[in-house]
């Protein structure tokens, strides 16, 4: 039986430019497309685990403009449960993101608008909801303070706690020490932990420091690699599960952590929630976009069990 999911973060409006290369400081050059979605990482791992199965409640805030319009809609058309407050004091957040043709990497400039003042306050207000979580998942766009009081509340209730500690930032030692589960890619483990992650090993090195640090485990995202599950009893590299040729990456993470804390609410097992998301970031890098390319539970489900060959 599938428990609630509670996810904290911020909704922007994503900007998204696809060039051969970025412009240089006082440089103009031509871009190939330019696309305006949905996007933020709260946001779209609140519709990654709406897509995946999830019961989801997103708490956040939003401005009274088009971009809050944009939020809503894609909340509706996800099966996202809005606990949101609006203002009309200040803007709805919107993102700037470049995207490499040749590649499909990212480079990405975050401005959260009115969810940058998300507080303390705004989480005591949803109290009740947190509380009730099976999971319970947070980033780092919104304010810190909010993020860890969020946690305290979580744990607190007994509710297992996912923190994806993007974007990078210094991260209390007692804020670690409230998460069942920190789930960073290659450049934030290096960020909290200060080890480079190149290999599989050196993500078991910086998993190791996370563990010392206090969180209960720690998930080390390797993009292409897949990722890297170590707790105090077991240390498994889960390796990606492909869907076909990577379109663009910009989602891949958002992805994982939807998928992941869907099948953690549904009581999987937490190796296997792994793979249930990375198989869920597979199918999102195959399509352009974020939340629009979050897959369907049936996709999922159809490519765990029957991996396409790369």
């Amino acid at each position: 039986m599938s428990g609630t999911i509670v996810i904290l973060g911020v909704f922007v409006a994503d900007t998204a430019y696809r060039a051969e290369r970025p412009p240089r400081m006082g440089e103009t050059i031509l871009g190939n497309s330019f696309a305006l979605g949905p996007g933020g990482k709260g946001s779209n791992q609140a519709v990654a685990a709406a897509r995946a199965g999830g019961e989801v409640h997103f708490i956040s805030r939003l401005g009274r403009d088009p971009f809050a319009d944009m939020a809503l809609k894609t909340w509706a058309d996800a099966g996202v449960k809005p606990a949101v407050t609006q203002t009309g004091d200040g803007y709805t957040g919107a993102a700037y993101i470049f995207v490499e043709e040749a590649s499909g990497n990212n480079a990405i400039i975050i401005c959260p608008g009115v969810a940058g003042e998300i507080s303390a306050a705004d989480i005591e207000a949803q109290r009740t909801l947190i509380e009730a979580a099976s999971v319970f998942v947070t980033q780092l766009e919104q304010p810190m303070q909010a993020a860890h009081h969020a946690l305290k509340i979580a744990r607190t209730a007994g509710v297992r706690t996912i923190l994806n500690p993007a974007p990078a930032a210094d991260i209390p030692p007692d804020m670690l020490a409230l998460c069942d589960f920190v789930t960073p890619n290659e450049s934030e483990a290096e960020g909290i932990t200060g080890i480079p992650v190149v290999t599989v090993a050196d993500a078991e090195a910086a998993a190791d420091a996370l563990l010392a640090a206090g969180v209960g485990a720690a998930i080390i995202t390797l993009g292409e690699n897949g990722a890297f599950f170590k707790d105090g009893a077991r240390a498994v590299h889960v390796p990606v599960v492909s869907a076909g040729p990577v379109v663009e990456t910009t989602g891949a993470g958002d992805a994982f952590s939807g998928g992941f804390a869907t099948a953690l609410a549904e009581g999987a097992d937490p190796v296997d929630a792994v793979r249930f998301g990375c198989a869920t970031a597979g199918i999102s890098v195959t399509r352009p976009g974020t939340a629009p390319s979050m897959p369907s539970r049936a996709e999922i489900d159809t490519l765990i069990a029957n991996p396409a060959s790369d």
